[in-house]
């Protein structure tokens, strides 16, 4: 983070410029109870381990306090359970319920976003009034886009996807490709394209991270529900439904035809067959595979994916039953050396 915020600038001060805020300002934007020097000042956020004395930090949990407690960091984010615990550790701390929300308070501030500025490269023929589009960008016959979406270097969005407000697509973005349909041949012969004529619907406030790619439907549309967050590198079939709010994380791949319900939450590498239904609220866990429906509120792990509980405990069978075949190993040995 400390890269980016030198790269960007501090806002009005200038390029180039360093912005700072003090353990003061840090307590007032985050409601937090400041211990500790208030005119300690920070210019970037870090991780216990590698904050340095400019830095911000935040302990959210009690397996970091080792960490905590030779951190070099100028200011901490803590919650007040876990500060009693630490005697050591940086003197100057802001106590505050939960330091990952706090620290939505505080990035914006210190990582400003850099200013745009407007304008048509002298090669681009373009409309005026259009939405902020980065270099390399491509977009198809039909395209809508929604207001204060952005587009970052090298999206490309087919022809008829439709995208709503306050879209954010990252660097590499592909929405709209054709969906993998097609009938196989026979005798020999090649697998036949199963023409895609649906869109690639994506909802208001959506974020899609680096080189994602969304396919457009078949005959049906694919669609993102608003409020969606998905993840780089992330990978949504054809005819798919994705609900409000849901988080989709790296490397997740649903398969065409599945409907994922509103506030579920998928994990890095989860996988979803084609034509299932993941009830609203559900977790999958990371690499999870589903291959079945999964209820409402249900969290699952593991391949076939199952109950996470039941999952752990299978897990913890298997193990246990290791050790009984190698004893069980080891008494055949033994009744063969006495058979001799």
């Amino acid at each position: 983070m400390r890269d980016r915020q030198q790269s960007e600038g501090g806002g009005d001060s200038g390029a180039g410029s360093v912005r700072r805020l003090s353990a003061r300002d840090i307590a007032a934007l985050t409601n937090g109870e400041l211990v500790g020097p208030p005119d300690m000042t920070v210019s970037g956020v870090a991780p216990l381990d590698r904050a340095g004395p400019n830095d911000l930090s935040f302990l959210a949990a009690r397996r970091y306090l080792q960490y905590f407690q030779r951190s070099s960091a100028a200011v901490v984010l803590c919650k007040p359970d876990l500060v009693h615990e630490a005697p050591d550790g940086p003197a100057c701390r802001v106590l505050v319920r939960d330091p990952h929300v706090a620290l939505l308070s505080v990035i914006p501030v210190l990582y400003p976003e850099p200013a745009w500025e407007p304008g048509v490269h002298r090669t681009a023929v373009i409309g005026a009034g259009v939405v902020r589009i980065g270099a390399g960008c491509v977009l198809g016959d039909g395209v809508q886009l929604g207001d204060d979406v952005q587009l970052l270097p090298h999206v490309v969005c087919y022809g008829g996807t439709v995208v709503g407000n306050r879209v954010i697509l990252h660097a590499g973005v592909r929405l709209g490709a054709d969906g993998f349909g097609y009938v196989p041949g026979k005798r020999g012969e090649l697998p036949r394209k199963v023409p895609q004529v649906g869109r690639c619907i994506i909802g208001d406030d959506v974020e899609v991270g680096a080189n994602t790619t969304i396919d457009r439907g078949s005959v049906d549309d694919t669609v993102v529900g608003p409020g969606t967050k998905i993840d780089n590198l992330v990978q949504i079939g054809h005819n798919c439904r994705i609900g409000a709010r849901c988080l989709i994380a790296g490397q997740a791949g649903i398969a065409g035809s599945t409907h994922v319900e509103d506030d579920v939450f998928l994990a890095g590498q989860a996988g979803l067959a084609d034509h299932v239904t993941i009830g609203r609220g559900a977790r999958v866990t990371v690499q999870g595979g589903v291959i079945g429906d999964i209820d409402a509120g249900a969290t699952v792990s593991g391949y076939p994916a199952r109950n996470h509980r039941e999952f752990l405990r299978a897990q913890g069978a298997l193990y246990r039953l290791a050790q009984i075949v190698d004893d069980l190993e080891a008494l055949v040995r033994g009744t063969d050396g006495s058979r001799r």
